[in-house]
């Protein structure tokens, strides 16, 4: 596998924070699902809906 500079990974903005995340490894089967850069914008968001 060829290694791929930070800048070049794919990015995403925050449902939450509206800040911009980069793709992470533990991400790669479920990218296009990805929302929250963190579990705290996460938490975030449910508590809000509820």
């Amino acid at each position: 596998m060829k290694m791929q500079r930070k800048s070049d990974l794919p990015v995403k903005t925050c449902a939450t924070c509206q800040r911009p995340f980069a793709w992470r490894r533990k991400w790669a089967l479920n990218w296009a699902q990805v929302r929250y850069c963190s579990e705290r914008c996460l938490r975030s968001a449910r508590r809000g809906k509820g």
